[in-house]
């Protein structure tokens, strides 16, 4: 291009100005060909240009990606951003969409990635923020040393280059509109709008689905825990059997079945995107979940075993169908502590699930026809309870609540004092 020194210097200084702006800058020049009957080659017309001048595009990021960025951050996920772009031009936009926030956090280019020895780089990797014009072989390096370091790496790409670090990556994320088949095919997901917005979204979601699995694993293997704990210790202290085989079907299907079914349209809480993300790794028990699957367990057989042998000391002709209620309520009062992991009961309120709600009191009208309607009485093996006994088992039931609620209480104090 023939400038002189001082017109290279201004251009240059140009150049940067704009993309430090987060200008897209394209360079123009041109000559004149006299002879145009002369075959020239691309590389003779390209040679000896004039300079005209510099066009700069504004490409600005979307109105959600900012937005999106933050709930990335609160969300314990670090988002890194690797371009073509001039490298002045990608730190403008990392740092007007919130990629960079801190001094400490830095831009690299691919030429002083490739300049940096394996172990330097390992030990920078967390710092750098921003990547500018690397290789495809670059990009299967920043993968392949975030997994070394203990990172869950989640890639986002578009082109065919991209495919490598997008098979390479825990989650290859493609391009669903402007994506390459070969990336498509490469990927673990596609995603069908191009937004990172609705990849924030579908985090959210995952984390829904995970909580709730969890929720309804502990709901099933408590009763479980409960229902073998009581047949397994009453004959040990000298109890007859508290439960008949018909008793212990209507529990696990009904009892059971609907409301743990229903916890899986449980909503999202409110401080989801607030935790930082689990371990891989991690077990689906951990965090108190399998303690609580035991102790409450335990906690449900005592109170059931305890009413059975009252019921028989004093008497009660009909004490295997209180012990069948208590069992049946206590259940139910269970399901309804375990809608959030942290938050009480008594702060959500009822009406954000409806068809657990629905679910709990189908499920008690189902147990009251069976203990009242004399039909079903036949079949089950059960006699009507008076008034006060039935006062006495949905109170002693509701003790469930109340120890599950002092647990989650427990649970936020040591994460306030933590």
């Amino acid at each position: 291009m023939l400038a002189n020194d001082n017109d290279k210097d201004s251009i240059e200084k140009e150049t940067e100005r704009m993309s430090a702006e987060g200008i897209r800058v394209i360079a123009f020049a041109g000559r004149k060909i006299l002879d145009k009957s002369k075959n020239t080659t691309p590389e003779e017309i390209e040679t000896g240009l004039t300079f005209i001048g510099l066009v700069g595009l504004i490409d600005p990021p979307r109105p959600e990606a900012k937005k999106a960025i933050e709930h990335c951050k609160t969300a314990g996920i670090v988002p890194v951003m690797i371009t073509g772009d001039h490298p002045l031009t990608a730190a403008a936009i990392a740092k007007e969409i919130g990629i960079i926030d801190q001094s400490w956090q830095k831009v690299i280019t691919g030429v002083q990635l490739a300049a940096l020895t394996d172990d330097a780089y390992k030990e920078d990797i967390e710092n750098i923020r921003v990547y500018a014009r690397v290789s495809p072989e670059q990009k299967l390096k920043i993968v392949d040393t975030l997994q070394q370091k203990g990172h869950f790496v989640s890639m986002t790409g578009d082109g065919v280059n991209d495919a490598p670090s997008l098979k390479k990556a825990n989650i290859g994320v493609a391009m669903g509109i402007t994506g390459t088949d070969v990336s498509k095919e490469a990927s673990h997901m596609i995603l069908l709008d191009d937004n990172f917005a609705s990849i924030i979204g579908a985090v959210k979601e995952g984390r829904r689905i995970y909580d709730n699995l969890r929720k309804f694993v502990k709901y099933i293997f408590t009763g479980n825990s409960a229902e073998i704990l009581t047949l397994f210790v009453a004959p040990l202290i000298g109890l007859p059997i508290p439960l008949l085989p018909v008793h212990i079907l209507w529990v696990n299907l009904i009892t059971d079945g609907l409301p743990a079914l229903a916890l899986s349209t449980e909503p999202a809480e409110k401080n989801i995107m607030k935790r930082p993300p689990r371990s891989p790794r991690e077990s689906i028990f951990a965090q108190g979940l399998g303690i609580h699957i035991i102790w409450v367990g335990a906690f449900i057989a005592a109170i059931t075993i305890a009413t059975q042998f009252y019921a028989i000391h004093h008497k009660i002709a009909h004490w295997q169908t209180l012990v069948f209620t208590i069992l049946c309520f206590a259940q139910l009062w269970h399901v309804l502590a375990i809608k959030s992991e942290n938050s009480s009961i008594f702060k959500m309120g009822l009406l954000n699930n409806k068809p657990l709600l629905w679910a709990v009191l189908g499920t008690t009208a189902l147990q009251l026809a069976v203990v009242y309607i004399p039909v079903l009485n036949n079949y089950f093996h059960t006699q009507p309870l008076t008034a006060a006994e039935l006062m006495a088992a949905i109170a002693i039931s509701s003790i469930v609540l109340v120890v599950v609620e002092i647990e989650k209480l427990v649970k936020r104090k040591k994460k306030s004092n933590a």
